[in-house]
């Protein structure tokens, strides 16, 4: 284990985090984590038993132009993980710099569930985010992305800055979904103006969890669901991302006894 901070004005911070999970004796355990600037795991925690709970924390509360978050995560020995993080992540305006986040979520022979609250994405940011998931081996996932575009509530739309959100799904070397989206305001088309847009992916998926998944109903959230190569895909937009994130937790404690066979115990990081 090891932690060091490193942070200058012109480059802004420069984050990684690196954990490793495996199973032990039936129990998860998080067996390796190294982290280099401010990017850390709180404690593992275990609200169902052998399961393990993990809250990523970025502490100074915000991402600037120029800095460099990434994170690593890897699980194996049939591991079980659930990962979410305190609070929405809030990506500033930008000062000409672009801000970096790469996430890459490996899993083998291994369930890991993906769920952390919203990216905030104020006026003027500019940004460029991967988040990768590559299984292999019999592994199992359920995970989402919301992403909420300017501050509607404070009518502040997001009229200035540039968004790149790329989302993979790979499986046995092989790429199942891969999301290129980019947004600004001049290029904003097929959000219909709606100002949050979320995407949920659970694999191998089956026809009776798509059936399920479609029978549930959002206020406030329009959503589409497809199944293609066992990765059931569940789309959103809404005006905010609060409507989205209730849908998608409904519908993670639906699919959840089906994919994994748990009944879904959420984080308690939630309700505080």
């Amino acid at each position: 284990m090891s932690a060091t901070v490193e942070h200058t004005s012109a480059q802004g911070w420069r984050a990684q985090l690196q954990l490793t999970f495996a199973g032990r004796a039936g129990r998860t355990c998080l067996t390796e984590r190294q982290h280099h600037g401010p990017l850390l795991v709180q404690r593992p925690f275990y609200p169902e038993g052998n399961v393990c709970h993990a809250y990523i924390v970025h502490p100074p509360g915000g991402v600037v132009g120029g800095d460099e978050l990434t994170l690593q995560v890897h699980l194996r020995d049939a591991a079980h993980a659930l990962l979410t993080t305190p609070a929405a992540a809030k990506f500033y305006r930008s000062d000409g710099r672009t801000a970096r986040q790469e996430q890459i979520l490996r899993a083998n022979d291994s369930a890991l569930e993906w769920l952390p609250q919203e990216s905030i994405f104020y006026p003027q940011a500019k940004v460029r985010s991967t988040t990768r998931i590559e299984l292999t081996s019999g592994a199992k996932f359920i995970g989402w992305e919301i992403a909420c575009l300017g501050l509607p509530a404070r009518k502040q739309p997001f009229d200035a800055g540039e968004l790149h959100l790329h989302l993979e799904l790979w499986a046995d070397h092989a790429p199942l979904l891969i999301d290129r989206l980019r947004i600004c305001p001049e290029g904003r088309w097929g959000l219909d103006g709606h100002e949050a847009i979320g995407t949920m992916l659970a694999y191998p998926a089956t026809r009776p969890m798509v059936d399920a998944v479609r029978e549930l109903e959002q206020a406030g959230v329009e959503m589409g669901v497809t199944l293609v190569d066992k990765v059931l895909v569940c789309r959103a937009l809404a005006a905010q991302g609060e409507p989205i994130k209730r849908a998608f937790i409904e519908r993670w404690q639906t699919l959840r006894p089906q994919l994994l066979d748990r009944p879904a115990v959420p984080p308690r990081i939630w309700a505080t």
